[in-house]
C-alpha cells in the first residue's frame, strides 16, 4: 500500500539507494577470523553488535583510596614498581600521572595471582584517529590476559576490542566510556587459572567495573590474549606481572593499587 502511494519509480529508487548505502557502509572488524567457541561470532567480528551505551555516574570510583592492605603501584610520582625489559620505567611522569611515550610497554616488578586491581586511565583529549587507533592501550593480568583500554566514546570498533573488553573474546556488557581526555576507572577482581601439571583445571575468571558499572560478571577468559586468533591456555606459573601496553597512543595512568587475594 505504501509503495503504491509513493509511486513505483520513487519507491524503487528509494529501495535501491538504501541497498547501496547499506552494502557500502564500512564494517569495522574482520570476517576471516576463527569462530569463537560457544559463541555465534568470530574473533573481532565486524558484524557483532556493539555494547549498549550507558552514561556512568559523575566521578564514579575516581580517586578511590587504597585499602590498608593494598600495594600502591603508582601514586602519582614514583614509578619504581614498574619496569620495561628489566630497566626503569621510561614513561613520562607529570601532573600526578604517567603517560605512554613510545618507550615500550611496562610491567610490575612484583608478580601477582588472585587480585583486586584498581587503576585510572585517560585517553588523549584530542581524538585524532578512529577505531583501534584512538586511545589504545591495555592492562594485562599475569602478563597475558588483557582487558582492553580504548577511547570508545562515539568511536565504532569491533565489539570485542572496545573499552573494557576481554580483548578478542568478550565485549563488555555495556559501554560506559567517558569522553576523550576524561579520567576513567577500572576495578578488576581476578582469579588466576589453575593447572595440574600441563592440564587446565579451572580457567581465569574476572569481574570488572568500568566507571563503577559492572561490565563483566565472573567471566572466564578463553585463554591468553591474541590478536585475530583464538585465545588458548598453556600452563604457567601461579603468579605473573601486571602489564600496561604501549600501543602508540599517549594514554595516561594514575592511582594504581592492587590487593593480593
Amino acid at each position: 500500500m505504501k509503495l503504491l502511494a509513493l509511486g513505483a519509480p520513487a519507491a524503487l529508487v528509494s529501495l535501491l539507494t538504501l541497498s547501496m548505502v547499506t552494502s557500502n557502509a564500512p564494517q569495522v572488524g574482520y570476517t576471516d577470523t576463527p569462530q569463537l567457541p560457544g559463541q555465534e561470532w568470530k574473533v573481532h567480528d565486524a558484524h557483532r553488535p556493539p555494547p549498549p551505551v550507558v552514561k556512568p555516574a559523575e566521578g564514579a570510583n575516581l580517586g578511590a583510596p587504597p585499602p590498608a592492605d593494598a600495594l600502591v603501584l603508582f601514586g602519582g610520582k614514583d614509578a619504581s614498581a614498574w619496569t620495561a625489559g628489566g630497566k626503569e620505567c621510561p614513561w613520562t611522569i607529570a601532573g600526578g600521572a604517567m603517560e605512554v611515550n613510545g618507550g615500550g610497554s611496562i610491567e610490575t616488578r612484583e608478580h601477582f595471582g588472585d587480585m583486586q586491581l584498581h587503576l585510572e586511565w585517560a585517553s588523549p583529549a584530542k581524538a585524532e584517529s578512529t577505531s583501534q587507533g584512538r586511545g589504545n592501550s591495555g592492562v594485562f593480568l599475569m602478563g597475558r590476559y588483557e582487558i582492553q583500554i580504548l577511547d570508545s566514546f562515539e568511536n565504532p570498533t569491533y565489539s570485542d576490542g572496545s573499552a573494557a573488553a576481554l580483548y578478542g573474546q568478550f565485549p563488555p556488557l555495556v559501554n560506559v566510556c567517558r569522553g576523550p581526555g576524561e579520567w576513567q576507572s577500572y576495578d578488576i577482581f581476578f582469579r588466576a587459572p589453575r593447572f595440574d601439571g600441563d592440564k587446565l583445571v579451572a580457567p581465569a575468571l574476572v569481574t570488572v567495573l568500568h566507571n563503577g558499572v559492572l561490565v563483566h560478571n565472573n567471566q572466564a577468559f578463553l585463554g591468553a590474549t591474541r590478536h585475530r586468533d583464538l585465545a588458548s591456555y598453556a600452563a604457567h606459573a601461579p603468579t605473573g606481572p601486571i602489564g600496561l601496553q604501549d600501543h602508540g597512543n599517549p594514554v595516561r595512568f594514575r592511582n594504581i593499587w592492587v590487593r593480593k587475594l
